[in-house]
Formats: structure tokens, C-alpha cells, sequence
């Protein structure tokens, strides 16, 4: 493998995108228990552009590699591994590591895709997808006929919400800037538009009685709002903090306010419930457990994909060397989708 030559971006600190920086190396033997996956598609996910400001809660110290999650193809594989994993496509979910020409993994946190699936397809289903799942199917647990409020309905996760929340029977309203609003109808979406709309009082008068479920990733005051439109019985879930991505100081006390929050809501005698959901939640207890999941998951919402429940919304493809393009694309919230880098050696 040495002979090969790896290519990644680098993020050497809280610089624009254009500070992004590429290294090459030679691409490392798998250790025992271990695959060389060469990357076909990776992604811009809002993980990386809060971790370009230093901004996510529990990013790495700079200089490192981002990249939460990867498609590619099984290059070679370590002893202990079935030797029938190489020549596969696999999917994973790494945090950070992603945007590179191939990667090292262990092999228990690959998730094969199925034949057929494309790879930039797979990838933009890959963390979003699994959040959507896990979210919906997980946490709220609403059934058939309820209503769920999304915010961001037309982001990566928000438009698996929608789609899974709609293949379980669900009704579903969203919030997005007006330039969404055709393509959310067209989806069966209720649209509400937070920039200019009293979000709370809208969704009041569309679910008079509350809402099933609230998916918060703006955090901040509108998590409060989101926690007051439950119907009895409902569940919030909060997922991030994106209200405070362009802010200064302390990046774990907007998630550690949430997370006060959760605690307090979910002490008070009402019936309702408030979960902070993270995707790596449960995998320092049991690491066998986690992938378990993750497989059944991801493997689940590939099914869906399969059958036409969601669809791969691909916003752009771009090539690895254009990663400050597709930074640039991805933070200008004008596109409906994922941005999709393909290194070279695919």
C-alpha cells in the first residue's frame, strides 16, 4: 500500500476556506482489525463549518483532518479481517478524518453499501441520514398520524426528516427561508418561514393542541419556543446549536445550556420529554453496541433510499482540490442538499 499516494485537507486552524491546506503522504498498511478505504465521496457537513471557527463542541485540537463521514471502496484489508470485505463500497461515520484521498479503518465501523447505491448517493444519507433515523425513530417514536415541527426542513438532516417522518405517516411543518417554500410543498411540507413569519404563533395555529415532536438544530432562544409547542405527551429533540455558530467565547456552553435545560424539562411532572441527541452518544460504554446500531441504521435508511422513501439530495459535487469552493457553497445556505467532494483517485 506505502507506495500509494494519500491526499488530505487540512484544517490548520480558524481560518476562511481558502486557509484549508492539502498533505501528502504515502497510504498506510491496515493493521490487524483494520481496511485502507478509498474515498469516492465525503461531504460538507455543519460539523465542519462550526469547526472551522472553532465552534464544535468537542472538535480535535488544530492542526486535523475533517471529514465526518466517507463512501469508498475496500482497498485492502488486515489480518483478522473477512477477506471478503475488499472490493466492497463501504459507508462511515468517522467525525473527523473524511476529506481525504483514502482512509484507515477499523473494519467494525464499516456498513456496507448495497450494489447499486451510488457512492456520492450513499454519502449525502450517511451522517444525515443516520441522525434522521435515529431521531425519528429512536428518541420520538411518534405514531402514524401525528405532527412533528422541523426547523430547517430543507437542510441535509431536515430533508431525511421529512422524508422518513412522511414514510411512517406522519404530517410534517417546516421552517426554511422563503426560497424553499415550492420545493418543501412539493414534499408535502407545511412551510413556515423563520426569517420573516412569528415562527411559535404560526405553528400554534396550524397545531392548535401542539405538535408530536419538535427537531431543533438552531438551539439558542428557539429551543425554549420549540420546548412550549409540544402537545402533551410530546418530545423535543434538540441536535445542535447552529444560532451560535458565528458567535465568540466558550463552544460548549451554548450545548452545556441545552443540556441544563433538557435535565430541568425532563424533572418537571408534565408527561412531555427533551432529549440532546448526539450520534456518538452510547459509544464510550459499549463500542460493539454502538456499531450495531449504526449498522442497522444506516442500513435501514439505505433500504429506504432503495425504495424511493428518501432521496439523495445532492446540492454539488466538487473535487477534494475545490474543497474551499465547496466550503464556501455549503455555508452560503442558497443550496437545497449535500456538498459532495470526489478526490481524485476515484
Amino acid at each position: 500500500m506505502g507506495s500509494k499516494e494519500l491526499v488530505e485537507v487540512v484544517l490548520p486552524g480558524t481560518v476562511e476556506p481558502e486557509g484549508l491546506q492539502f498533505r501528502r503522504r504515502a497510504v498506510p498498511d491496515p493493521d490487524a482489525g483494520q481496511i485502507v478505504v478509498r474515498v469516492e465521496a465525503t461531504g460538507v457537513s455543519f460539523a465542519e463549518q462550526q469547526m472551522r471557527r472553532g465552534r464544535y463542541y468537542d472538535q480535535p485540537t488544530f492542526p486535523f483532518v475533517p471529514g465526518y463521514d466517507l463512501v469508498g471502496t475496500v482497498l485492502a484489508a488486515g489480518t483478522g479481517v473477512g477477506p471478503g470485505l475488499v472490493g466492497k463500497r463501504v459507508a462511515a461515520l468517522v467525525k473527523v478524518g473524511g476529506w481525504a484521498s483514502h482512509v484507515v479503518l477499523d473494519a467494525a465501523d464499516a456498513v456496507e453499501v448495497p450494489v447499486g447505491v451510488g457512492a456520492a448517493e450513499a454519502e449525502t444519507l450517511v451522517v444525515n441520514g443516520i441522525t434522521a433515523w435515529q431521531m425519528l425513530h429512536r428518541k420520538a417514536r411518534i405514531r402514524t398520524g401525528g405532527t412533528i415541527l422541523v426547523h430547517g426542513a430543507n437542510g441535509g438532516v431536515g430533508t431525511a426528516l421529512v422524508q422518513l417522518a412522511q414514510a411512517a405517516g406522519l404530517t410534517v411543518i417546516g421552517t426554511a427561508s422563503a426560497r424553499h417554500h415550492d420545493a418543501l410543498r412539493e414534499m408535502g411540507v407545511i412551510p413556515v418561514d423563520y426569517r420573516t413569519e412569528d415562527v411559535p404563533a404560526r405553528v400554534r395555529a396550524l397545531a392548535p393542541g401542539g405538535v408530536d415532536a419538535v427537531f431543533d438544530h438552531v438551539g439558542g432562544r428557539s429551543v425554549i419556543d420549540s420546548w412550549r409547542l409540544l402537545a402533551p405527551g410530546g418530545t423535543l429533540v434538540s441536535y445542535g446549536s447552529a444560532a451560535t455558530r458565528d458567535d465568540t467565547g466558550s463552544k460548549q456552553w451554548p450545548v452545556l445550556k441545552i443540556l441544563g435545560r433538557v435535565w430541568w424539562w425532563n424533572a418537571l411532572p408534565n408527561g412531555r420529554h427533551a432529549y440532546f441527541f448526539n450520534v456518538w452518544a452510547g459509544r464510550a460504554l459499549s463500542k460493539d453496541r454502538f456499531r450495531a446500531r449504526l449498522r442497522d441504521d444506516l442500513t435501514a435508511v439505505f433500504g429506504a433510499l432503495q425504495r424511493g422513501e428518501v432521496t439523495a439530495r445532492i446540492a454539488a459535487q466538487l473535487p477534494l482540490t475545490d474543497v474551499a469552493e465547496a466550503m464556501r457553497l455549503a455555508e452560503s445556505g442558497t443550496v437545497a442538499g449535500k456538498v459532495v467532494l470526489i478526490p481524485a483517485s476515484s
